[in-house]
């Protein structure tokens, strides 16, 4: 019984503490961990892996057109995109869409996207490498390409919370 009551505590405490959107989006690993790249295409159709990201801090999204948490945070990774990006930092978000990057494009031009690449991998190799068992999940890469953290669910990528941590990251400490 004391052990309930601890736990009811606890998920009391954590609900109190603020909007999730106040919060750091990822409780970072130590150490980073290992992570496996699927193969995924640009806009141009070329095949990419994770490692030609390396030396960049990524934020990868793994998301799709027909799912409404992703949708909704679309518009937050664009502006994060637009405020961090450089050659330190890039947001990759992974459709995995079965119309691949023609859906993609359909869903960018539909609700403004500017900044965001276009990325597509195949569904079920993009779920088993990177893990992926809910949309959206979204991953902090280190420079060596090891995970630092992941979140499942919609975040504001724009908010200060989270802008905050991946400043933090980017700049190593």
């Amino acid at each position: 019984m004391r052990r309930r009551t601890f736990l009811t505590s606890a998920v009391v405490a954590a609900l109190s503490a603020g909007p999730a959107f106040a919060r750091s989006p990822f409780l970072l690993q130590d150490p980073p961990q290992p992570l496996l790249s699927p193969p995924f295409q640009d806009r141009k159709a070329r095949e990419l892996k994770l490692s030609d990201f390396a030396g960049q801090v990524v934020l990868l999204n793994v998301w799709a057109t027909w799912c409404p948490p992703c949708r909704e945070e679309m518009p937050a990774l664009d502006a994060l995109q637009d405020r961090l990006s450089g050659p330190d930092f890039a947001v990759v978000p992974i459709s995995i869409d079965r119309g691949g990057l023609d859906a993609v494009g359909r869903f960018y031009d539909e609700i403004g996207i500017r900044t965001l690449g276009r990325y597509w991998g195949e569904d079920l190799r993009v779920k088993l490498a990177l893990a992926v068992f809910g949309l959206p999940t979204t991953l902090l890469i280190d420079r060596k390409g090891m995970e630092l953290g992941r979140v499942i669910g919609p975040i504001k990528w724009d908010g200060d919370a989270a802008v905050r941590q991946i400043t933090r990251v980017i700049a190593g400490t």
